[in-house]
Parts: structure tokens; sequence; C-alpha cells
């Protein structure tokens, strides 16, 4: 794949960081991460990629520094995955880098959950767009003290794909299946839904049914190969099994919620924002700042066009990866996914409890795990913390 940054110079205040090279940059990048799993892109065959913003605003976003003590830079995560469309707009399209003022933004890109946390917890980054079980699983290794949830993202746009010969759950006995990693909230939502189906199955791919966690392009290529008889997968590798590789759904997450933990049928938590909870103490004004851009980048793909938005969406990924989607997988994609600053947190006992019967987290008390207070001034609504924490 070819280097992303060698498509075009260069912008005004900004810097790229390409994982690999050692091209020193305009200004000290302050962004060193040695976590090999974590910096796989995710588009096209998984260039790793970090990015750094445009802080040239668009008029309509605030252009002033947040009031207070705000942070010299900011290093935020994120994944390739269109689920992860609010930060790949807010990134492409500035509202994240105007929202932040002086602030400097700085970005790596992720292959999925448990690899993002690791680098959070380890202060690579300072925030992260992520799936919720690995947010859970951070917050109970640490006794309630690593990280918080400050804003959902992405709701739906998880499916278990399969072989075209695979036509129910009984037919998935001695199968193996794939997941995105270990721990993260696909891999939780197949354990589970698979339990409910009589399915044992054991973290070290053993079981009734194998379980093999694998990186998403990984996934692709093995399908295609005949090595893999299904995944489930979040948006848009269920859709790139769909339509490239012959693939059909078996299951549609959203047909699992019901919505009466948490008001929505057929919603259910893909992609939220969390902040480590130290950066987010010594740094509140620059929080709210993120939110900004964050709730600006939600209203964005809400309001736009669907022809718009979906070239957009492209465009930050080829930017991020090096790669675009194909028209028919973007669209099928973009008609499973519901873009919302709501972290759905009445659905976060289940996913904890989800977690505990796979064998990837322990119960704990979740009680706090969420601080919605800052997004809630920034957007003007009460988005609720079903009693997890602040709102």
């Amino acid at each position: 794949m070819s280097d992303p940054s060698s498509k075009s110079p260069e912008q005004p205040g900004s810097t790229r960081i390409v994982a690999g090279q050692s091209a020193a940059p305009k200004r000290p990048l302050g962004l060193k991460i040695g976590i090999a799993a974590g910096i796989l892109a995710l588009v096209g065959g998984g260039a790793a990629v970090a990015s750094a913003v445009n802080n040239n605003a668009p008029a309509t976003v605030q252009e002033t520094a947040p009031a207070g003590n705000p942070a010299a830079e900011l290093k935020l995560g994120y994944f390739g995955n269109v689920t992860h469309a609010p930060a790949l707009v807010g990134v492409s399209q500035g509202h994240i880098a105007d929202g932040l003022g002086d602030t400097k933004l700085t970005t790596q890109v992720f292959n999925a959950g448990p690899a993002a946390i690791e680098a959070l917890n380890a202060g690579a980054i300072d925030a992260t767009y992520i799936d919720p079980n690995p947010a859970i699983n951070s917050y109970v290794k640490s006794a309630g003290e690593s990280v918080h949830i400050i804003a959902g993202a992405a709701a739906g746009g998880a499916q278990l794909v399969v072989k075209p010969e695979i036509n129910s759950a009984a037919d998935l006995k001695g199968k193996t299946l794939a997941s995105p990693q270990l721990g993260g909230t696909q891999d939780v939502a197949l354990r589970a839904w698979l339990a409910s189906q009589g399915y044992k199955t054991n973290v070290d791919g053993s079981g009734d049914v194998a379980i093999n966690p694998t990186e998403n392009a990984q996934t692709l290529k093995l399908f295609q190969d005949g090595k893999l008889d299904g995944a489930w997968l979040p948006e848009p590798w269920a859709s790139r099994l769909v339509l490239t590789a012959g693939a059909k759904v078996l299951v549609d997450e959203k047909d699992l919620w019901d919505g009466s933990l948490s008001g929505k049928p057929g919603e259910f938590p893909t992609t939220i924002l969390i902040v480590s909870q130290k950066f987010a103490a010594d740094h509140p004004d620059t929080v709210k700042a993120l939110l900004k851009g964050h709730v600006k980048s939600v209203e964005w793909l809400n309001g736009a066009a669907d022809g718009e938005k979906a070239s957009v969406i492209n465009a930050a990924l080829k930017e991020a990866a090096g790669a675009e989607l194909k028209a028919d997988v973007i669209d099928r994609s973009l008609k499973n996914i519901v873009f919302t600053v709501d972290p759905l947190a009445g659905t976060y006992q289940k996913l904890l409890a989800d977690g505990v019967a796979a064998g990837t987290t322990k119960q704990a008390d979740i009680n706090g795990i969420f601080d919605l207070a800052a997004l809630n001034s920034v957007s003007g609504e009460k988005t609720s913390a079903a009693g997890l924490g602040k709102e």
C-alpha cells in the first residue's frame, strides 16, 4: 500500500506521523508508541498510520482556545472503521482540532480496542474512540481509576457473517470463527451469542466453536481463502465480507437488542469516546474542547446528504490508511450505523455480564465509569449515565 503522506503536501499547522518512518517532523511529536499490534491501519491491507490534524478552523466552529488550563497537546486514538466516522470526520474536517484551539492534536490509528486501551493506560495517548468492552475491562482492572466514558459515537453496525452453506446456529458446531481481538466488543458479543445457542467457547480458542481473534484485514483474506467459516465484525468489515467475499449475514446484532435497557430498540453501543482520568483531571477544559469538536462531527454526520457523507468518510479513510472503500461497501455500512453522542449507558451492565461470562473480564462495580457532565454542558442536552456516573 502506498504511503498516505505522499498523496498531498502538509498543510500549515499540521504534523503527519507515519509509523516506521524516521523523517523528522516540523515540531516535536511527543507521541512514541511501541505497541506493534495496536498500530495496524485497517483499510486495504493494514498500513500503520498516525496523523496529526490541520488546525485551520472552519468558520462554523469556535476558533478560540478553551479557557482555564488547556493541555499543550492532545493525543487521540481511533480506528479505521466506518463505525469510527465521528473521529474520521472530526479529524479530516478539522472539527476536533478547531475545537481544541491552541492545543496541538496528534492522532494514532489502532486495529482494535484492547490495543488502544494499552496505549492509553501507558500514557501514549490521552483519549480514544473505542468499543465499550475494552473500556469496561480497563475500568474494572484499575479499580475504577483508569478511564472515563465521556460520550457515545456510534451505535449498531456489527454482524455475524458466515459461509453461504451455514444456515443456522446448529451448523456452527466444530466451525472456526473470527473476531477483531480477544476481549473486544465483537469478541464478547460473539461468545455471548454462542453461549445462548448452547455452545461452549474458551479464550484459548478451544470449545464447541473455535474463535480466533484476528486483525480485520486478515479475516477478510482468511475467509476468502476458505480458512474461516465466519466472523463477528464491525463495519465496514461485515459489508466487505458480504459484498466482496460472498459471505451472508447469520446474525445482525441489532436484532438482539430490544430497547429494554436503553429505550432505543435495535441500538447497542459500538463506538464511544473515553479519556484518561488523569488527563481529564489535569485538563478539564481540554476535554470539554474535545467534546465540542466531537459533537459537531456527529451533528455533521446526521445532517449531511448520503453521498456527501460517504465521500467525506471515504476520503478520510484514504488519508488515514491509503485506500478507499468501494461505493457499495460504504453505502451498506452506513445504513447499519446510527451516529449518536449517547453512549447508551443502560446497556453496560449487560456488556459487563457478557464479558464476565466470556471470561474476558471480572465481575465488578462499574459505578462511576461515566462522566457525561462535560458532554451535557457542551450539547445542551441531558444524556443519561443510567446511575453509573456523572451527568
